[in-house]
């Protein structure tokens, strides 16, 4: 397949998307900083979904997840991703979403492969009992009102039990407005190489609505030759911008006729996003040493590839104030170019493993079993 240079316009309902680039929801990791400042670095193009959102935490008002549900003025369209296992439990998340005006877009995960969660069937186990996933869509679908409901999923369970392209058909009849495809089962979790020919597949599958393709972007060149191999209408990014997300100044160029994207950063940038970042954490948590510390999970990303000693780098993992951070920083080498190499795999890059399950979970494809109300744990992924 082919894709026209400057690709159609991607529409999430009606929301524009152009470029059609998405920010994945990663637990820990898109809060409102992060996507500021990937927002920022696209000039406020794309489209930029929160942390996931347990269904049941947000009914019962959680304090740290309704903290998680904040977005700046400045993000339009606010977007929630939401996990949910129980149908009633979907509908009722979805409709506080839209009584509150808590949300314009609402994507719902059924890709996460985290053993705790799909040992009790929920996420990317999910998909498999496919009446159960109707039950979820509808209640999510006829709750939802005028605002577009999509969905994130894997590809199956494994090899043997491949879910994607039924998934995405129940999708498309209970009125999902797009579907986002992760090209790996969850047995692979974020090992190996995505599956880009499942996404053609699912494309092909669903022509009525867009799909949207993730896995393996870890550069621009690489999201402009996904949506050419496979047709795909937009692509998910993941952990390709775990410590940069100027990733989406690059995407927006790409996509853009005679689009230049901005020069790769040298070490003396890098060390400003940085300082960036963990300021508005500090002031988003409202305390700027939370704020550093919650930042140090993301110091090896952002100096991923750089001439940074061990003893450094374990220093900035431990800073606790913005000043003492900021001076670490300085006593880097800051004048080191961008690495040769660096634009590659980042995060997670787990291999192969054997999906726990509930006992008998692959006994019946279309048993509406009930899901336990434990599957859904703070965590993510897809």
């Amino acid at each position: 397949m082919t894709q026209p240079t400057r690709p159609a316009q991607l529409r999430i309902g009606p929301h524009s998307v152009q470029p059609p680039v998405v920010l994945a929801p990663m637990a820990g990791i898109t809060n409102a900083p992060f996507r500021t400042l990937c927002r920022e670095f696209s000039g406020g193009k794309g489209l930029f979904v929160s942390e996931m959102i347990t269904t049941r935490a947000l009914v019962e008002r959680d304090a740290k997840t309704m903290r998680l549900i904040h977005f700046d003025d400045t993000e339009k369209p606010r977007s929630i991703q939401l996990y949910g296992v129980d149908p009633v439990t979907v509908g009722k998340a979805v409709r506080m979403i839209v009584d509150e005006d808590l949300a314009d877009h609402i994507d719902l995960n059924f890709g996460c492969p985290v053993p705790k969660v799909t040992r009790k069937g929920g996420g990317s186990a999910l998909p498999f009992k496919r009446n159960l996933l109707r039950s979820i869509l509808r209640q999510a679908v006829g709750n939802a009102g005028q605002l577009p409901v999509t969905m994130k999923m894997r590809k199956g369970i494994d090899d043997d039990h491949l879910t994607y392209l039924d998934a995405g058909r129940i999708a498309v009849a209970e009125g999902v407005t797009a579907i986002a495809l992760h090209g790996r089962t969850a047995a692979q979790h974020y090992g190996g190489t995505a599956d880009w020919e499942a996404i053609a597949r699912l494309k092909e599958a669903v022509p009525e609505i867009p799909v949207l393709g993730n896995g393996d972007i870890w550069s621009a060149e690489d999201a402009v030759r996904m949506m050419r191999q496979t047709g795909c209408d937009g692509v998910v990014v993941g952990r390709g911008c775990l410590g940069r997300p100027w990733l989406f100044g690059d995407l927006v160029a790409a996509f853009e006729p005679d689009g230049t994207g901005p020069a790769a950063p040298t070490l003396r940038e890098v060390a400003r996003v940085m300082l960036r970042h963990a300021e508005l954490l500090g002031q988003w948590l409202e305390n700027e040493e939370r704020g550093v510390i919650d930042f140090r999970k993301h110091v090896a990303w952002y100096t991923k590839g750089f001439s940074v000693g061990s003893e450094a780098r374990k220093k900035l993992a431990v800073a606790s104030t913005l000043a003492e951070l900021d001076a670490l920083l300085s006593e880097l080498d800051l004048d080191q170019p961008w690495p040769v190499g660096a634009d590659g795999p980042r995060g997670r890059t787990s291999g192969r493993n054997r999906v726990v399950l509930p006992d008998g979970w692959l006994d019946d494809p279309y048993d509406c079993a009930a899901v336990s109300a434990d599957a859904e744990l703070d965590t993510s992924g897809g």
